[in-house]
């Protein structure tokens, strides 16, 4: 099913927001930054940075993602953000002083897994020395969750990797295995997932129970699904799914993969250009340079924006 774009309908989500607190949440791997062969090399580009962080003056702003706190972070590199790494299993909010927001909680940390850290660990190990022989593969340790990422493995042996990752999860009745884009994930068996920590993180904030919250939740994979799910069935905000092709989900809008540039501007433009759109408004600083550079060819999303700032 094809969602509409989210910036053909910009004036609509603005107008649903409108007098409410605006709150951003963004996965990291195929959001801000391409889907890469090796993860250690998803570095997210410096305009995106720079997108974020103006983005994080205007509005309380989230990375929610699989990735380890520590490691997204250092891809990030910005310190007034809340993070929840290893699918929201791991919540840190701004660093101190770093805010701009008041209802911001400077020392909030919640591990809701914390118990499985030693099994995690154990399970890393096992798992490097169980797919060691099978050529392409990598196992990451998020902390509270491992990854078996498979796009350089031979699709002929994703049926013996499989095999080899339940062999070791068999003897851990307490961890479960999900399947992301082309990566496993092993994750504690508990009652937490991307639409636990959206909705910890909307608590922490002071907007619980609020009808005067905004929530836009941007993400590309199927963990994300279950934020998306969250804020359909609160029913405020909006969930944006980030893809080349259509797919069921839960999310309202969808946006371009960010490894696809616009073929008119050849930058980068879709998950960029929104969020960059969005500070400009809340800040009142479109421009003509800015306007030109979203029309390329007169776009919908040009046309919608250009008519909301000469209002």
């Amino acid at each position: 099913m094809q969602h509409p774009s989210a910036l053909e309908m910009f004036e609509k989500i603005t107008e649903a927001s409108g007098g409410k607190q605006i709150v951003i949440f963004l996965d990291y791997d195929g959001t801000l930054s391409p889907i890469v062969d090796d993860p250690d090399r998803a570095s997210m580009s410096s305009k995106m940075r720079r997108t974020v962080k103006k983005l994080a003056k205007c509005f309380p702003t989230a990375i929610v993602t699989g990735r380890c706190l520590d490691k997204v972070y250092n891809f990030v590199k910005l310190a007034e953000l809340y993070y929840a790494g290893s699918h929201g299993m791991d919540i840190k909010g701004p660093a101190k002083g770093f805010s701009r927001h008041k209802r911001v909680k400077q020392s909030l940390l919640y591990q809701p897994a914390s118990a499985y850290l030693p099994m995690i660990d154990e399970v890393y190990r096992q798992l490097l020395e169980k797919t060691k022989s099978t050529p392409g593969v990598i196992v990451e340790n998020n902390k509270f969750c491992a990854s078996v990422h498979f796009r350089c493995v031979d699709e002929k042996k994703w049926s013996e990797l499989v095999l080899q990752v339940r062999s070791v999860l068999k003897e851990y009745p307490r961890l479960k295995l999900n399947q992301g884009r082309k990566v496993f994930e092993i994750r504690p068996m508990i009652e937490w997932d991307k639409g636990k920590a959206l909705e910890f993180l909307l608590e922490s904030l002071g907007f619980g129970n609020s009808n005067n919250v905004f929530p836009v939740y941007i993400g590309d994979d199927r963990t994300d699904e279950d934020a998306f799910k969250m804020l359909r069935d609160r029913g405020e905000g909006c969930g944006v799914l980030v893809s080349k092709f259509p797919k069921d989900t839960d999310a309202s809008y969808y946006l371009q993969d960010p490894s696809e540039a616009c073929p008119h501007t050849h930058e980068y433009f879709a998950v960029n250009g929104f969020l960059h759109v969005l500070t400009l408004l809340k800040t009142n600083s479109i421009g003509d340079e800015f306007l030109a550079t979203i029309g390329g060819v007169e776009t919908n999303a040009a046309k919608c924006v250009k008519r909301m700032y000469n209002k």
